[in-house]
């Protein structure tokens, strides 16, 4: 706890500095074979390659843009959608949506584009997914960063089930019959495999929007929407049937507290405030990953990145400055 403190001090004195320099990133963008699997990806920025994985599971990279556009001023930025989400290949065979399918896909991501040794950044599940492949391929990576994520879901499930009992009690008892009744089939033909509309708002908005955000809510944020998966079937696969506040599907085998001891790499950690993934998700990783460090964004939730932009983007810039160091105490 006293380096998350301390640096979360010294990120707030460091924000004022900005960008002045000039110049053209262009961005590249294709797919790589993965084995069979076709994995979209996009690039730009110069310097030492960073890959971003993306949450949901079942989201893509879109919703981290514009945000982390000005990471590519110093480093070559890869963004990467997982397997059957957002632009790369949908599969008929469901089960192959898992996390070790995925470490795979992102380790061929490695080896097509010549990366040698990376940093890797992952953001909710996308750091589920860092944590897999930093387990299994430690040796490809530089730094890791492991943003508003958990490394046991059973704890996750903890958390998931406190925040839906902070929902109001009216809306909480209708969202408790919606699950009751079951969320699949219901409703016209092209509704019955994916939640009731009704569902998506009670549970996207009084459920979740209050862990989302806190210094600067996004007025475009559409319960209906803004959390919908690219891909349903991958999402009732990983994440479950059951609804949001509990995750039952494959995504349950990721219990990964008891072996973070063996990833020795230097590991930044950032969680916001009020985060739908509860700080104290981040500070059981943290203890176990020997020098990590902890940045808890203050007035952020789960969308950290937009809350609190400069605080965020200062504290992976200096995560992954070239000596690795995370200043601790303020600098003029």
């Amino acid at each position: 706890m006293k380096n998350a403190l301390s640096l979360v001090l010294a990120l707030t004195t460091l924000v004022g500095s900005g960008f002045s320099q000039t110049g053209h990133f262009a961005q590249k963008e294709g797919f790589i074979d993965a084995h069979g699997v076709m994995i979209y990806y996009t690039e730009f920025g110069d310097g030492p390659p960073l890959v971003v994985a993306h949450g949901g599971p079942g989201a893509s990279h879109d919703y981290f843009l514009p945000w982390l556009v000005p990471l590519a001023r110093h480093h070559r930025v890869i963004f990467f959608d997982e397997r059957g989400s957002g632009r790369s290949q949908r599969l008929q065979d469901s089960s192959q949506y898992n996390v070790d399918a995925m470490v795979q896909d992102l380790e061929d991501v490695r080896v097509a584009l010549k990366l040698g040794k990376f940093s890797l950044l992952g953001h909710s599940y996308g750091g589920v997914l860092a944590e897999a492949y930093a387990l299994k391929y430690q040796q490809n990576l530089t730094r890791l960063i492991l943003n508003s994520t958990f490394a046991s879901t059973s704890h996750m499930n903890s958390v998931l089930a406190r925040e839906k009992a902070n929902i109001p009690a009216e809306k909480l008892a209708r969202l408790n019959q919606l699950e009751a009744a079951g969320l699949f089939g219901k409703g016209e033909a092209w509704e019955r495999n994916r939640y009731p509309a009704e569902y998506e708002t009670l549970a996207w908005g009084p459920g979740y929007f209050p862990y989302m955000f806190g210094a600067r809510p996004d007025a475009n944020y559409d319960p209906g929407a803004a959390l919908a998966p690219t891909n349903w079937e991958l999402y009732r696969t990983m994440w479950g049937e059951h609804g949001e506040f509990v995750i039952d599907g494959n995504l349950k085998e990721a219990e990964y507290l008891d072996r973070l001891h063996s990833i020795k790499i230097p590991t930044l950690i950032i969680v916001g405030e009020h985060d739908e993934c509860d700080s104290s998700l981040s500070k059981e990783i943290e203890e176990r990953i020997a020098g990590s460090k902890l940045a808890i964004l203050p007035n952020s939730g789960h969308m950290n990145f937009e809350d609190q932009p400069e605080l965020w983007l200062r504290s992976v810039e200096d995560f992954l400055m070239p000596d690795g160091k995370v200043p601790l105490t303020k600098t003029n």
